[in-house]
């Protein structure tokens, strides 16, 4: 687990191994930029070696270039994944001067954004998911954008978390405060789990 503080964000991450794997099938990563930071949360279907080989697989392609639009990151994955067990995923890019995000989820890898500002009329936002697996069958993509400010904060969890974490948001607490507090509580413990909290805290709007 750790809190790394960037200019542009401030994360926390948890997980949980399912007890008798070496390895969690669930990865994340965040990769700051010079035009933002891309953030994402993958699982490998299943879970051991192999879904844990394919996870890792994906998140070093999106890190090999966070500035690219998150469309063309995902069908680079899905291309290097042929052949693996596959990936589900939600990843989201912040274009930081713009104060805009840009995000999208193939599977069960839940998004929430929850806004700093209470008088926004959508105080939360949810991530539309679209079904498929990356390397093996990939639906049409699209990709939402929306307009992010500083303070904001952006939920992602694999399916090894219950969906009705959402009820329990606040933009108050600490991101690894958060994700432990998430994972503890809603993690259904017959699966791997992964809990990434992103606040931004260097959004130009």
């Amino acid at each position: 687990m750790e809190t790394v503080s960037a200019p542009i964000v401030e994360y926390g991450v948890a997980k949980f191994v399912l007890p008798g794997q070496g390895e969690s099938g669930d990865q994340h990563i965040v990769r700051c930029h010079e035009n933002g930071v891309l953030i994402a949360a993958i699982d490998g279907l299943g879970h051991g070696e192999e879904a844990a080989g394919a996870a890792n697989l994906a998140a070093s392609v999106l890190m090999t270039d966070g500035s690219e639009p998150v469309i063309s990151l995902v069908e680079r994955c899905h291309e290097k994944l042929r052949g693996t067990r596959g990936v589900v995923l939600s990843i989201a890019s912040i274009d930081s001067a713009h104060g805009l995000m840009t995000w999208l989820g193939i599977g069960n890898v839940e998004g929430v954004l929850t806004r700093a500002d209470v008088r926004k009329e959508n105080v939360q936002e949810t991530l539309l998911l679209r079904g498929g697996v990356i390397g093996s069958q990939l639906p049409a993509l699209q990709a939402t954008v929306l307009p992010v400010s500083k303070g904001d904060t952006i939920y992602l969890v694999t399916d090894g978390v219950r969906s009705d974490f959402a009820e329990s948001l606040t933009t108050l607490e600490n991101p690894q405060r958060a994700a432990e507090r998430i994972l503890r509580r809603y993690q259904k413990g017959n699966d791997d789990a992964l809990v990434l909290v992103t606040r931004l805290t260097g959004v130009g709007r």
